[in-house]
C-alpha cells in the first residue's frame, strides 16, 4: 500500500478533483489505481482567507514498486497494522467479569470482553440512554435533578452530553485509537471521523450510537444493568454489593466508574482501596458569536462548506498559573451539568450540525493538590463541592451568567449584549467572579485578556461568562500495578475517573487496555 502527504487542495475542490491530483501525484492512469482511502484530513489556514485541505491517503495501485518509482519521493510505502487483541490466558475466571460504569471506558471494555467471549456484566448507576436523554431534557426545562440519571451519570457517561470529541493526544502504535473509530462508524457514527483532524459525533447521533454497541455486547453474551450502582465491595470474598441490597461475585471487577462518582470514590476509600489527589482545572464557560470566531479563524464570516470554526488557546499569566481553553464546541450550547442536589456545574455540548449561534469552550485554570490542601485524597472532591455549592448559591440553582467586563468589575450584570446566552437549562445574571477565590478568578481574566492577542473579540465586554466548570477531569488517581490491577488485585480501574484518561478516545483506549489485561490473564 502507498502512502501519499501532504496532498493540498482547496476547500471547495470537488472528489473528482480530488482523484485526479493522487494519479497527477503517482504519475498514473486511472486504471492503475484499484482505490484509495482518505486517513487524514486537516485545515490549513495559514493564507486565510485564502483556505486549503490537506491530505493523507492511502492507495492501493498495479504494480507498486513502479509507481513509487514513478512517484519521485511523493508517496511511500505504508503497512496496516490493524488492532489485534492479545491472546487468552489459561488462569479460570471463578466468575464473571463485572465492568462498573457505561462510559467510554466501561463501554469499550466490556465490548472488547464480549467479543473475545468473556460475557461480561456490565452495571450502570443510571438510565439507557434514551431514557437518561428524557431524564436530562426534564431536567433542563423543569430543574427537577435525576441524581442517578443525568448529564454525568447514565448510558454513554459524561461524554455523550458534550460535543463528542473524539480527538485525543495519545499516541498509540497499538491501533487502539483507529479501532474506537472504526467501532464507532460500525454503529452509526458517520464515516468523516475516521480522517477529519478533529472528529466529532454529536450529541443526537451519540446517543444512537452508544445504544447500537449494548444491543451487540448483548448479542455476543454479554448482560447490561441500569439502575444498578455498586454501593459497596467485599475484598477478601470477591464480591459487589449493588443497589445497598443485592450481592454478586466476580473473578475480575473493572472500575469505570466517571470522574463524578463522588460517592462510590468515598466507599472505595472506605475499603482500603489505595488512591491518592490529583491536579485537574476548575473555571468559566465562554460564549462568543460563532460568526465572530469564524471571522478570525477562517478570516471571512460565510464560511461556505466550511464547518464552524473552532480553536484552542494556552496561555501562562502573571502569577505563573497556566489557562486554557478545553472542550471547545462550535454551534454548541452551555448545559447544566450538575449531579447533587444543591451544587451546580456547567459544560458545553454540540449537536452533530453545530448550528448554535454561539461558539463555547471552558476557560480554566490548573490546580493542584498544593492550591486545595491535599491533606485527603478526596480534597479535590472538596474543593469542587465548595465551588459548585457557590455557583449554585449565586444562581439560585440556575445557571449562573456573567458579561466579562461585569466579571472585571465585580458586579452583576443588567443583561446581556451582543451575545446572547445559549444554554440548557435556566440561567439567569450574577456575580460568576465571587464563585472563586481571588487567585482563581484573576487568573481566568488575565488569561482572557491574554487570549485576547491571538483572537480578537475574545475578551469583548459582552462576551459571557458561567460557571462552575469544574468537571473537567478526576481529582483523584487509583494507582494501578503494571497488570492493571488495583491495591484490591481482581479490581481494575481505568478510565477518567481512575485518573487514566481525558476525553472519550483516551478513555475508550484505556477501557480496551484493562481488558486486555484481563484476557491475557484468563481464559474466557
Amino acid at each position: 500500500m502507498i502512502t501519499i502527504s501532504q496532498l493540498k487542495l482547496p476547500v471547495s475542490h470537488t472528489p473528482d478533483q480530488l482523484k485526479k491530483k493522487i494519479l497527477r501525484m503517482l504519475g498514473i492512469q486511472e486504471k492503475d489505481l484499484i482505490q484509495y482511502t482518505i486517513r487524514k484530513r486537516s485545515l490549513d489556514a495559514r493564507r486565510k482567507p485564502e483556505l486549503f485541505y490537506v491530505y493523507t491517503v492511502h492507495c492501493t495501485v498495479v504494480n507498486e514498486d513502479r509507481v513509487l518509482c514513478l512517484s519521485k519521493g511523493k508517496a511511500g510505502k505504508t503497512e496496516e497494522r490493524p488492532y489485534c487483541p492479545p491472546d487468552e490466558g489459561k488462569n479460570h475466571l471463578t466468575s464473571r467479569p463485572v465492568v462498573i460504569g457505561s462510559g467510554p471506558a466501561g463501554l469499550f471494555c466490556a465490548y472488547l470482553l464480549a467479543l473475545k467471549g468473556y460475557r461480561p456484566l456490565l452495571v450502570e448507576r443510571g438510565a439507557s440512554v434514551h431514557e437518561r436523554k428524557k431524564d436530562v431534557d426534564r431536567f433542563w426545562e423543569t430543574g427537577v435533578l435525576d441524581t442517578a440519571s443525568n448529564v454525568q451519570f447514565g448510558e454513554g457517561g459524561a461524554g455523550t452530553f458534550s460535543d463528542g470529541k473524539l480527538n485525543t493526544l495519545v499516541k498509540d502504535p497499538a491501533g487502539r485509537n483507529r479501532f474506537v473509530l472504526e467501532t464507532f462508524v460500525r454503529f452509526g457514527a458517520p464515516d468523516e471521523i475516521l480522517w477529519e483532524q478533529k472528529p466529532h459525533i454529536g450529541t443526537d447521533i451519540l446517543i444512537n450510537v452508544v445504544g447500537n454497541m449494548r444491543e451487540e455486547i448483548i448479542r455476543l453474551g454479554g448482560e447490561v444493568c441500569f439502575r444498578s450502582q455498586v454501593t459497596d465491595i467485599f475484598p477478601a470474598s470477591q464480591q459487589l454489593e449493588i443497589n445497598g441490597k443485592e450481592k454478586i461475585s466476580t473473578g475480575a471487577a473493572i472500575l469505570a466508574i466517571g470522574h463524578s462518582a463522588r460517592d462510590t470514590f468515598k466507599m472505595l476509600f472506605d475499603r482500603g482501596i489505595c488512591m491518592e489527589a490529583k491536579s485537574f482545572a476548575v473555571g468559566v464557560r465562554v460564549e462568543h458569536r460563532q460568526e465572530m470566531i469564524d471571522g478570525v479563524m477562517y478570516g471571512r464570516t460565510q464560511r461556505g462548506s466550511l464547518p464552524p470554526a473552532a480553536y484552542k488557546l494556552a496561555e501562562k499569566v502573571k502569577d505563573g498559573r497556566g489557562v486554557y481553553t478545553f472542550c471547545m464546541c462550535p454551534g454548541g450550547y452551555v448545559v447544566n451539568a450538575s449531579s447533587e442536589e444543591g451544587y451546580l456545574a456547567v459544560n458545553g455540548m454540540s449537536y452533530h450540525g453545530r448550528a448554535g449561534e454561539n461558539a463555547n469552550s471552558a476557560v480554566i485554570v490548573t490546580v493542584t493538590p498544593e492550591d486545595y490542601g491535599a491533606d485527603h485524597p478526596l480534597a479535590g472532591v472538596e474543593f469542587q463541592r465548595k465551588l459548585e455549592r457557590n455557583a449554585w448559591k449565586a444562581g439560585k440553582g440556575k445557571i449562573p451568567v456573567q458579561r466579562f467586563e461585569d466579571f472585571c468589575k465585580g458586579k452583576v450584570s443588567a443583561g446581556a449584549g451582543i451575545v446572547r446566552p445559549n444554554m440548557k437549562g435556566e440561567y439567569c445574571f450574577a456575580d460568576v467572579r465571587r464563585i472563586f477565590p481571588d487567585e482563581i478568578a484573576q487568573a481566568v481574566q488575565d488569561g482572557i485578556y491574554a487570549m485576547n492577542r491571538r483572537i480578537k473579540g475574545f475578551a469583548h465586554p459582552d462576551t459571557l461568562l458561567s460557571g462552575v466548570e469544574s468537571r473537567t477531569s478526576s481529582p483523584v488517581r487509583i494507582p494501578r500495578d503494571e497488570k492493571f490491577c488495583s491495591s484490591v488485585p481482581w479490581i481494575y480501574p481505568c478510565g477518567e475517573g481512575a485518573g487514566y484518561a481525558g476525553g472519550i478516545t483516551s478513555a475508550a483506549m484505556d477501557g480496551l487496555k484493562a481488558a486486555e489485561a484481563i484476557i491475557r490473564r484468563y481464559a474466557p
